[in-house]
């Protein structure tokens, strides 16, 4: 798990193909390797990937051939920035919200504009990841956690304040820039609840007593 909150921003520095998938070296790990070792999650733009090799302030992941079809990882040319971020340990602040790293889809910045000192980003989001969007609710972007300012017909719109336009790779996207989109795992499971994939143990009473209601069977 993870919070969306960015520990640095590092560099693609090779993709080394091996054998039908990627072997991605990345660079600069700086505060987000802080006792990362062998084997351990990090999140890249986003995506959970496991650290196979260490060498000094970069790491190397493999990326699967599903990975590479549905995020952005299949298309980063080396030298492109990307946000990183350790996984969470018992104990740490939970700042922004729980995020898995399991990206959902790929949207589009379609817009960026001037707010004060700000800027606000309209993204174009996969139809099928529409209805999990809510107003000031939860949204992670590229692996930064962002709360939703305002759903529109095909997306959302958010607010960066300079403080993550700075210490992120979002200051510096423009329109057109593809970005690795996971919607809050909360609405999720409400989803499946509601739906009547209920976990074992949880009957109607149980769920009505939760204030969900009737499920269907």
């Amino acid at each position: 798990m993870f919070t969306g909150l960015i520990q640095a921003v590092g560099r693609l520095r090779e993709r080394q193909p091996r054998g039908g998938d990627v072997r991605l070296w990345i660079d600069g790990l700086g505060a987000a390797g802080e006792g990362v070792r062998l084997g351990d999650s990090l999140s890249v733009n986003g995506a959970c990937l496991t650290a196979v090799e260490l060498a000094g302030d970069a790491f190397a992941a493999d990326v699967s051939r599903e990975t590479l079809a549905h995020t952005t990882l299949g298309t980063l040319a080396p030298g492109a920035p990307v946000n990183l971020e350790p996984a969470l340990r018992l104990g740490d602040r939970l700042g922004g919200h729980l995020v898995t790293g399991h990206v959902d889809g790929v949207g589009r910045l379609r817009e960026v504009r001037e707010d004060a000192r700000s800027w606000r980003l309209a993204i174009e989001v996969p139809s099928a990841l529409r209805r999990y969007l809510a107003a000031k609710g939860s949204v992670c972007v590229d692996g930064v956690s962002l709360t939703v300012n305002a759903v529109v017909a095909d997306g959302f719109d958010v607010n960066i304040v300079p403080h993550t336009a700075t210490h992120t790779t979002l200051g510096g996207y423009r329109p057109g820039q593809p970005v690795n989109l996971e919607v809050d795992v909360i609405a999720r499971y409400l989803e499946a609840l509601l739906q009547g994939r209920r976990p074992a143990g949880l009957d109607a009473a149980a769920l009505a007593r939760a204030g969900f209601g009737a499920t269907q069977d």
